[in-house]
């Protein structure tokens, strides 16, 4: 039933193959993020069964909690609210923290639940997001998590691009080695897991720019888009349509191109701008902003545009299409990343899964053959 995403897992498969060879190659473990597709059961099972995925990760506990059974270690990569801690304790292995207040919560209940938690600790090199920004403040805090009895410090963590913006380079991940070498030095330890950032790190595999000592990454756009989130660039190599978006024509008609009357307030508070294109095939799909970041979609067909979007519809413009579309036939999208999460998170947008077998070698998209969406890190 539309609307829906259609999954391809086979394609998601060797997105992560594919991704998987380049950080074995450097000896990095790959964290995949779960995330963007709500952790869905199926597709984490994929995730799951993947020989080059070491870790799964998910920035929420109630996805992780719907994880299916799997095998690989569970990473909250969101810092823990202490209203959830009793369930970080029970279904994580590792959380990212910055707060010693909530490692000494994790602390008492991993004590109270009879087990060992990991912490990694994040660090703030320059992004301003989460992250220990003083090196004296890291100190103190690892100075008493090493006297935890039910927390083991497993590692150190950073993430650029998100929010700030910045673009990680050797010199940004070099000082997230330097704090580590510091800290094992300093009290004794063997880090396990140094995590050099997200998909915006990705980039540097090809640079020879992550620096030694880096033995991380968290990865979720890169996999499921096929692509570097630091400049946006595609993998040719790697399938850009795992998820494709369905969505049924409920009517069509043809009318002007602007409204009539005097233009106030959209129902999001925002007043609108229109183009005079004359008359126009205008086409409506069941699916709104409730459901989609309207943004982030670019038609498969590239002769329909997209004019806007209400709460429940999407206005399209048909008038250059050569297929002769009816009410009740599908129309399918491609969608960044943004409008991929809006659509996995709306329970009004269906799922249906496909494994079909394609020849490998036909898949490869030619320049100019990939979809252009916004990038959104």
């Amino acid at each position: 039933m539309n609307p829906k995403i259609i999954i391809d897992l086979n394609k998601f498969t060797d997105n992560l193959d594919y991704i998987g060879k380049k950080m074995k190659a450097k000896s990095l473990t790959l964290t995949h993020i779960t995330k963007v597709y709500a952790a869905d059961p199926k597709i984490v099972k994929a995730a799951d069964e993947n020989k080059y995925v070491d870790y799964l990760g998910d920035a929420r506990i109630e996805n992780i909690k719907n994880y299916p059974q799997v095998s690989k270690p569970k990473i909250l990569i969101r810092i823990p609210m202490h209203s959830e801690i009793e369930d970080v304790i029970r279904y994580t292995d590792i959380s990212f923290n910055s707060e010693i207040s909530t490692i000494r919560f994790l602390n008492n209940e991993a004590k109270r639940q009879k087990k060992i938690h990991k912490v990694v600790l994040m660090v703030d090199l320059g992004d301003l997001r989460e992250g220990y920004f003083d090196v004296k403040e890291l100190h103190k805090a690892v100075a008493e998590i090493v006297t935890m009895t039910n927390i083991q410090l497993f590692g150190l963590a950073v993430n650029l691009t998100c929010f700030g913006g910045v673009i990680p380079d050797k010199g940004i991940l070099q000082k997230l080695v330097d704090y580590k070498n510091s800290i094992e030095s300093s009290y004794g330890l063997s880090l396990s897991m140094i995590s050099g950032g997200n998909s915006s790190s990705l980039y540097l595999l090809d640079k020879d720019g992550i620096p030694e000592g880096i033995n991380n990454l968290r990865l979720g756009e890169a996999i499921v888009i096929g692509k570097e989130t630091a400049f946006g660039q595609f993998y040719d190599e790697m399938h850009h349509d795992v998820f494709t978006l369905s969505a049924e024509l409920v009517e069509i008609k043809e009318k002007p191109s602007v409204p009539f009357g005097k233009i106030g307030m959209d129902a999001f508070g925002q007043k609108p701008v229109f183009v005079d294109k004359g008359q126009m095939l205008r086409g409506i799909v069941a699916i709104g902003r409730q459901d989609i970041d309207h943004l982030g979609l670019v038609p498969i067909d590239k002769r329909i545009e997209i004019v806007g979007a209400s709460s429940d519809h999407l206005i399209l413009d048909l008038t250059k299409c050569k297929k002769d579309y009816k009410v009740g036939d599908s129309v399918r999208f491609y969608m960044n990343y943004s409008a991929l999460l809006r659509a996995f998170t709306s329970k009004y947008v269906n799922r249906t899964y496909i494994q079909q077998q394609y020849n490998m070698r036909n898949f490869f998209y030619k320049k100019g053959d990939r979809p252009i969406v916004l990038c959104h890190h």
